[in-house]
């Protein structure tokens, strides 16, 4: 592989892992008003007055249903696109292929970001 080809599977790799990181968080909106209640897209936990801390799967709104969606498929993609550099070692001709489902996946990531705080 290239110098070029490297680093792009490196941050793409890094990307990945980020955003299943994020998934598996609850600290997406933390908020400390009467206890501390952390709210994510798989798990919300909260703590109230010094008690037990209880996590649940929250029941989500739509546009946070479509962010979450967006998010499992950029992972995918992204996940394809490490696979495809991987094999470009061998097959030159899948970089064209590794390159636009890296950009779909980028959007995918900025469609959930946009879509999110709603």
């Amino acid at each position: 592989m290239d110098k070029l080809t490297t680093i792009s599977a490196g941050l793409f790799m890094a990307a990945d892992v980020c955003a299943i990181v994020s998934l598996a968080m609850p600290d997406w909106i933390v908020t400390s008003v009467g206890g501390e209640t952390r709210l994510g897209l798989m798990w919300t936990c909260m703590t109230l007055y010094n008690r037990p801390q209880v996590c649940f799967t929250p029941e989500l709104q739509p546009e946070w249903l479509i962010a979450l969606i967006c998010i499992f498929v950029g992972c995918i993609c992204i996940t394809t696109t490490i696979i495809l550099l991987a094999s470009s070692n061998w097959d030159r001709n899948v970089i064209p292929y590794a390159r636009w489902v890296g950009f779909t996946a980028m959007v995918l990531f900025c469609l959930a970001a946009v879509i999110f705080p709603l």
